[in-house]
């Protein structure tokens, strides 16, 4: 079970990292650019995903946003693993994907906040970091 210091770690160990509020919640920039976030439900979604869960899709626990490089790899893994990752009609057409912290592995969710902060680093620093 991920928590919020996991993210915390994961996320402040990559190069240029910032840990700053967003709608007074966590989020992580990478010179400005945010790719990983606190993200509570809005009583919209909750009732979009048909209640909270056991008998509806919306989870309780904490759920952390992260980016993701394109609508495919979107779908991919809201396809692959559906107990961890799903989105809500807000995000559509947006390339990310919310994550129920209570169900990934740290080894999953540290490959997710790696390759979001991938995707919004800049290309020089990417491929900085890629290359150590």
């Amino acid at each position: 079970m991920a928590t919020w210091d996991d993210v915390a770690a994961i996320a402040l160990a990559l190069p240029e990292v910032a840990e700053e509020s967003a709608y007074g919640n966590r989020a992580w920039k990478v010179r400005k650019k945010l790719f990983a976030w606190e993200r509570p439900l809005r009583a919209k979604e909750i009732e979009q995903l048909g209640g909270r869960e056991p008998e509806g899709a919306a989870p309780t626990g904490d759920i952390l946003g992260v980016r993701v490089p394109d609508g495919e790899a979107k779908t991919a893994l809201l396809a692959s693993e559906p107990e961890i990752y799903f989105t809500t009609p807000h995000f559509d057409g947006y390339p990310s994907v919310l994550v129920r912290l209570a169900r990934i592995p740290r080894n999953d969710l540290e490959e997710a906040i790696v390759e979001a902060w991938l995707c919004r680093a800049p290309k020089r620093l990417a491929a900085s970091y890629l290359g150590e």
